[in-house]
């Protein structure tokens, strides 16, 4: 059996073994179920963050929200002082949750990519950029995340060849991530997944090299299309972590293509959806 670490109730009394109400039905459907403090971890005190860990808890896989691959290294190591080991090791997490750890294997999958973390010479870099994707239009975001809400400003470039557009753009993005840009900046090229008004996205989720589940995407959580996974299965593998998500998108040509990988652990349901089939996968797996 392998136990369950939700993020505590940051409402609740500092000694609470109670979860985050938005992991409460995960808890449900596991024998073996911890809390760690989430907020004590991004602060940088992974001690406090584990205290409410029973000593001794053996394998565990966490589901909480989204933290750093520092931050996960710092957890698990604290949590390797107390007797408990993470499913997935801090290497694994940070390759399934970062681009630059993924990109390669689903390169055949996923829109053409490049990325920099030298933030000094952004405008010689995006010149290289737009000549190596050799695209019309990109998308621009850090290693995990984009300002979708931003779309006209600090998302979508629609010349990329455009050196006055490209780089307000990529400006306003930087400006709007502020501190909280992750790891450095990628441009995407841009592929269409509009058809018939609308996007259809799917979640897949992914243990062991094998498809548990497939759900709705957090974004388009009223559809759940059947998905090709052709070929998706041999990446999932290739990049080597036990617990990863797939985002697919269906293209306007009719192709599915991955638009993110994430690790399984901080990734999201959409409202409503049944959580068992995964919940009972994990705890399950050795």
């Amino acid at each position: 059996m392998t136990a369950l670490l939700l993020c505590a109730d940051p409402l609740a009394p500092a000694r609470s073994k109670r979860p985050d109400p938005h992991f409460a039905r995960e808890a449900e459907h596991a024998d073996a179920v911890a809390v760690i403090d989430h907020d004590a971890l991004v602060r940088g005190d992974a001690a406090a963050a584990v205290r409410r860990v029973p000593l001794d808890l053996g394998p565990a896989w966490y589901r909480g929200w989204m933290v750093t691959a520092t931050q996960y290294a710092d957890l698990e190591a604290a949590l390797e002082d107390r007797g408990c080991v993470l499913a997935t090791a801090a290497d694994a997490y940070a390759r399934a949750h970062e681009l630059p750890g993924w990109y390669p294997v689903f390169a055949e999958h996923t829109p053409a990519s490049v990325h920099t973390t030298d933030l000094d010479r952004v405008e010689d870099w995006l010149a290289w950029a737009a000549i190596e994707l050799g695209s019309e239009s990109a998308i621009v975001k850090d290693f995990v995340k984009s300002r979708k809400d931003l779309w006209d400003t600090a998302c979508h470039i629609p010349d990329l060849a455009d050196a006055v557009q490209r780089s307000r753009i990529v400006a306003r993005f930087l400006e709007v991530q502020g501190g909280d840009l992750y790891g450095g900046l990628v441009v995407r090229a841009f592929e269409d997944f509009t058809s018939s008004g609308g996007t259809e996205q799917a979640r897949v989720w992914w243990l062991d090299g094998a498809p548990v589940q497939t759900t709705a995407h957090p974004d388009t959580p009223q559809v759940a299309p059947e998905t090709d996974l052709t070929g998706i299965g041999d990446a999932v593998a290739a990049l080597g972590c036990r617990f990863v998500t797939t985002d697919l998108a269906h293209r306007s040509d009719g192709a599915w293509r991955v638009i993110e990988v994430g690790d399984g652990q901080v990734s999201d349901f959409p409202q409503g959806t049944n959580v068992a089939p995964l919940i009972t996968a994990l705890t399950a797996a050795r």
